[in-house]
């Protein structure tokens, strides 16, 4: 809990939301005076999330934009409201159709956030795996695993040692 806590502090608070929204519904519907309710917890506002493009609310029910469904010309630089849980789903979804290439270049792009949306996949797996939602845990699980080499990607390094010529 105390861990949780210390995690929660580095997310803004659409990525709080967001957080606490999917462990009660993950990507399904939720009644829309639950949402507000939590919103309230939270210090956001709905609207607010829905102008963000990450959440969808009509005829009174609320749910998650699935990652699929989010821009694909999504550029952190021009976003106003950067959340974790935006770049988080983004992270996914680039690594899904571009590869480790693909989500490297968005890292690059994102800095310092990465990090912080590589810890909250690994917590949002943790919510699945609890939930027992395993298609939507593949896709955490998937950005955790390949992250040292996106990492490696986005920071230029070179892959493993390099050959050396021998004198003789």
């Amino acid at each position: 809990a105390e861990v949780l806590a210390e995690q929660e502090e580095e997310y803004d608070p659409h990525t709080r939301w967001a957080v606490a929204w999917f462990e009660q519904h993950g990507m399904g519907e939720g009644a829309f005076g639950d949402a507000e309710i939590l919103s309230k917890a939270k210090d956001t506002a709905i609207d607010a999330m829905v102008r963000d493009g990450f959440l969808r609310a009509k005829a009174g029910k609320v749910s998650l934009v699935p990652r699929e469904e989010l821009p694909e010309d999504w550029d952190p630089a021009t976003d106003p409201r950067l959340t974790v849980w935006e770049v988080t789903q983004q992270l996914i979804r680039r690594l899904e159709t571009d590869g480790e290439r693909g989500a490297a270049d968005l890292l690059r792009r994102v800095g310092a956030l990465g990090d912080v949306a590589r810890d909250l996949a690994y917590r949002l797996y943790t919510i699945c795996e609890r939930k027992g939602w395993a298609g939507e845990a593949l896709a955490y699980n998937a950005l955790v695993v390949a992250w040292p080499e996106i990492a490696r990607l986005a920071s230029g390094e070179p892959a493993g040692p390099q050959p050396t010529l021998l004198e003789e």
